[in-house]
């Protein structure tokens, strides 16, 4: 198979970008996205080239580093899976195909396809830590989860910060990841001491780097992880929840 790579080049944060087009021949079908980029990088470092830069690591749809934004979709074109996890068969023979990092102003471009996500890192900071002296580990089953909580609970666990929610949405908003991060402690006991000030710090942290939430749906149809925007409704009212509490306290406390 032969393709034709459209690819955004870009030196550093404060440089022009601009797309260049390379041609790879000799395309498996069987090989991964990430696997058809190495083979290009290897041919551009042995033409003396500037290989291009982007970011993977455990290759296994887990890490959530891979993220391009492949012909206008975050990932590519296939449900449920992150770049790392895209096969060559998806494409044809002869296609061109545009390759872009997230496009978010959260996600600053650092070169080339990779993006600077700390402000995915900065949300989850601001949740801080569960502070309960639960003394040594207990065992697995002396704190009884109700098994749809605990269900619910692995499921918003299951995302993996690649950010291609905030890189579909049309507002670059965060709420998918950042109710995510937060219903996965929220739902469960050992989260209820912090629970309403977890939230209020994360969600107002997010919404120092990101959009504000119009419930387009786009962030979960791009979730590798398919995380349903039912999360957000839940963070939205455990939001809620926290500023009235806070707001009778400082009544209280006046």
């Amino acid at each position: 198979m032969k393709l034709t790579l459209k690819i955004w080049r870009q030196e550093g944060p404060r440089a022009e970008g601009r797309f260049e087009s390379y041609e790879v021949p000799n395309v498996n079908e069987e090989m991964s996205f990430l696997e058809m980029l190495d083979g290009l990088n290897e041919r551009l470092v042995e033409d003396g080239q500037e290989p291009i830069t982007f970011d993977s690591d455990c290759r296994e749809g887990i890490c959530g580093t891979c993220g391009i934004t492949i012909d206008g979709k975050p990932h590519g074109p296939w449900p449920g899976a992150a770049t790392c996890q895209l096969h060559m068969r998806a494409f044809s023979d002869g296609d061109v195909i545009t390759l872009e990092p997230w496009r978010a102003a959260g996600f600053p471009v650092m070169k080339d396809l990779m993006v600077d996500r700390t402000a995915f890192d900065t949300i989850v900071e601001a949740g801080g830590y569960i502070s309960v002296d639960t003394g040594a580990a207990p065992d697995a089953n002396e704190i009884p989860v109700p098994k749809p909580v605990a269900d619910a609970a692995m499921d918003a666990a299951a995302c993996i910060g690649c950010g291609a929610c905030v890189a579909a949405c049309p507002n670059s908003a965060a709420q998918l990841f950042t109710s995510a991060k937060l219903a996965h402690l929220n739902l469960l006991p050992q989260g209820q001491a912090e629970r309403f000030r977890r939230t209020e710090d994360m969600v107002e942290t997010m919404e120092t780097f990101f959009g504000s939430c119009t419930n387009y749906g786009f962030c979960q149809e791009a979730c590798p992880k398919e995380i349903p925007i039912d999360f957000i409704a839940l963070m939205n009212r455990d939001y809620l929840k926290a500023k009235l509490k806070n707001r009778k306290l400082a009544g209280r406390q006046g």
